[in-house]
């Protein structure tokens, strides 16, 4: 086989950059190990920034999203028993944030792909990638029982923290910067309407809660769990009980309380390879970064990497000129330090550390409440989480 472009991973990434390339006329396939099935199913992202969202739109992929998504102009902290709403398009010219589902993204863009896009296998697992540093890099892969071997212009690894991607690149020109935090995510989804009509990020002494959702009659809420949690350990009055303590407020405010469908422990890291680009292999997405859930930046970030991408590609066609793929690293990097920077400042500001000090606790309610009487504090929250720019 062959093609300009390989692609590994159909996940958001992978496929959004499929169908930006297939609107730009460049060919590509997707490899993919896991079935449709799971892709489409597999729990991740919620959060949809306004980059994002105008990226779907402009790549076709919107119109599901726009019909069923919900717009979100805010979000509410929680804080000493306080509320304090950030309103969104008031401190940044008009910006908002889309609940959409990063299943539901990746049901639109298969169908879209499967539809008018290149070839798309699914159960066909990346083995290596080889000669990333020559013009002629290629993916070993295993499909249908048989070894294959796709030929390439570029190779783009979408295929996570565990894929072949990154490896090809060698450890003589890697760095990499990391932090582990010593707690995680109890998630759960519940077949209950939302309690509030926007996000919920909850500071409390007995630890962080966040209440989210999947749909108007579906919720799905966090709570801060010591690393290494057993989600089996929780039952679900205990998870109901403890979600109704940190979300306390001074007024008559209620949590609704429903059947729990779901429950798991998300571990809470921060990750940047570099460089993201080694040769003719880019890498994208979780493949070269991870960021703690807090700031909502995961799969925004993977977005902002196969636009990068994109964009240089097309540029490359229609000028003959290397300098924005060999400026794709550096380019990609900057937005996602900035997220990073965004996710540890949301993580620090709303967790409280099993070590904490009184003294610490005390700095934490008082950024809080710098939120809470400053304009301008409120509109750097507001910047980040909307989104970064794309270019």
């Amino acid at each position: 086989m062959r093609t300009t472009v390989g692609i590994i991973g159909a996940g958001p990434a992978g496929l959004l950059l499929a169908r930006l390339l297939h609107n730009a006329g460049i060919d590509s396939v997707v490899l993919e190990s896991r079935d449709r099935a799971y892709v489409e199913r597999r729990q991740r992202a919620g959060i949809l920034e306004q980059g994002t969202v105008d990226v779907l739109r402009a790549a076709g992929a919107g119109e599901r999203m726009d019909r069923e998504g919900l717009r979100h102009d805010g979000i509410e902290l929680r804080f000493d028993k306080r509320r304090h709403r950030v309103d969104f398009p008031a401190l940044t010219g008009g910006r908002s944030v889309m609940v959409y589902a990063q299943t539901e993204v990746c049901k639109d863009l298969i169908a879209l792909q499967l539809k008018e896009g290149g070839p798309l296998l699914f159960e066909a697992e990346a083995l290596a990638v080889e000669g990333a540093g020559t013009d002629r890099p290629r993916v070993r892969f295993r499909h249908e029982g048989e070894e294959d071997v796709l030929e390439c212009d570029y190779v783009v690894g979408c295929d996570g923290f565990w894929g072949v991607a990154r490896k090809a690149v060698p450890a003589e020109v890697t760095r990499v910067f990391e932090r582990t935090y010593p707690f995680g995510w109890l998630g759960i989804l519940a077949d209950v309407p939302p309690s509030h009509d926007e996000l919920v990020y909850a500071r409390h002494d007995r630890g962080f809660a966040l209440l989210s959702m999947r749909s108007p009659s579906v919720s799905r809420l966090y709570l801060q769990v010591p690393e290494g949690t057993d989600a089996e350990e929780w039952s679900d009055e205990r998870i109901w009980d403890e979600l109704e303590r940190r979300f306390e407020t001074a007024d008559d405010w209620r949590l609704r309380r429903g059947p729990i469908t779901q429950k798991s422990v998300t571990p809470m890291r921060s990750y940047v390879h570099e460089p993201m680009r080694h040769g003719r292999l880019f890498l994208a997405g979780d493949a070269a970064h991870i960021v703690p859930p807090t700031g909502a930046k995961g799969l925004n970030l993977a977005v902002g990497d196969v636009v990068t991408f994109a964009r240089a590609l097309v540029h490359r066609r229609e000028t003959g000129s290397d300098t924005l793929l060999d400026a794709y690293s550096a380019t990609c990097l900057r937005r996602v330090w900035q997220a990073e920077r965004f996710s540890y400042d949301m993580t620090t500001l709303l967790h409280r550390a099993p070590d904490a000090t009184p003294f610490e606790d005390r700095l934490q309610l008082a950024r809080l409440d710098r939120f809470a009487s400053s304009r301008a504090a409120e509109t750097d929250l507001a910047e980040g989480y909307t989104g970064f720019p794309l270019d």
